[in-house]
């Protein structure tokens, strides 16, 4: 594929659309030793949406236009901001009429290898879960047959939909697919723990190499915590205090899940506070502070939660091998709305 370059240096390719989005791929001789904390070789996507330019150009388009809002003054980007770890540094998201909501905004890094989307789980793919927002009250609010009526009058995106998806229309069904296939390019790169663990020990300093010992061992966060993109899929309840939303539990009507939330990725976990849920912690000390002491609120606790009691010097190396966790950010850019 002419699109693909090799990124000197970096040990992944790149697959390019329009000098911003990057699909990110490590080399074989990455992973050699099959490190469960790299990357995958290939970021998935469905057999039918595989991400091509066309496609990444035109989801483009549509997560930064807020023409999709009722409001026309929301964007997908509006909330997933990439200047802000691709959420919005808020406690809550802001929804429509300024009013704000019940959970924070969730970074959509990594999305594309989660099995379930959102902090409740309830879509299973990115298409998904990409029309969820648009069509949500409290949300965008957006009548999904006024918005397809629309974009079909706008040239500049029949143009671009005929262009990713032939034969297929301007249709809810490939406004989902275009918007998920610019959301697979949104991956971490490459950080300062991925070139430790490629062989450069000099990479990091020893406080990381200590929290990350700390994250295996003691701490034992790498129970919830897995692999590269460090989520388990999984949902927990952890303890927050004065949490009375159900998480889960509204969905999957099981007394385990009831207060329980998605394990969030850690990657570039430095770039997306506040932290949890429901925005609770400012800084990645509170955050450790939390599971040190084991939670607050007992009832319907997870299991795997129990007082950790670390010390100052323990927590300070949590942080650092967290901070490591940080890459460089993508370069994107603001795309030109077609009229």
């Amino acid at each position: 594929m002419k699109c693909l370059k090799n990124m000197r240096g970096s040990g992944r390719m790149v697959l390019t659309a329009l000098g911003c989005a990057a699909l990110v791929v490590l080399s074989a001789n990455a992973k050699v030793d099959n490190d469960p904390y790299l990357r995958p070789e290939m970021v998935p996507a469905p057999a039918d949406n595989a991400p091509n330019e066309a496609r990444v150009e035109l989801g483009k388009a549509l997560f930064f236009d807020p023409r999709l809002s009722g409001s026309k003054w929301i964007s997908c980007a509006t909330c997933h901001n990439p200047a802000l770890g691709w959420s919005d540094g808020l406690p809550k998201g802001i929804g429509e009429g300024m009013k704000e909501l019940g959970r924070a905004t969730p970074t959509i890094l990594n999305t594309a290898y989660n099995k379930l989307q959102m902090w409740d789980g309830r879509f299973r793919s990115l298409e998904e879960q990409a029309l969820g927002p648009i069509q949500a009250n409290v949300e965008m609010h957006k009548d999904m047959k006024a918005l397809i009526a629309e974009l079909k009058k706008i040239s500049g995106y029949s143009e671009m939909f005929e262009k990713a998806y032939p034969g297929e229309g301007v249709s809810e069904k490939t406004l989902a697919k275009a918007i998920a296939s610019f959301e697979r390019t949104v991956v971490s790169t490459e950080s300062a723990f991925d070139r430790w663990r490629m062989g450069d020990d000099h990479a990091v300093a020893d406080e990381v190499k200590r929290g990350f010992s700390l994250f295996e061992g003691k701490a034992n966060c790498s129970r919830c915590h897995q692999g590269f993109n460090f989520v388990d899929d999984g949902f927990h309840n952890i303890g927050l205090k004065g949490n009375t939303d159900q998480g889960r539990f509204a969905k999957v009507p099981v007394k385990v899940l009831k207060g329980a939330f998605k394990t969030p990725t850690l990657r570039d976990i430095e770039l997306t506070a506040p932290y949890m849920h429901n925005g609770a912690y400012k800084t990645l000390e509170e955050v450790v502070d939390h599971y040190s002491r084991g939670g607050d609120m007992k009832e319907g606790l997870d299991p795997n939660i129990e007082a950790l009691n670390l010390s100052k010097q323990e927590k300070s190396d949590l942080v650092a091998f967290m901070k490591s966790l940080t890459g460089k950010p993508m370069d994107i850019t603001v795309p030109h709305l077609p009229n």
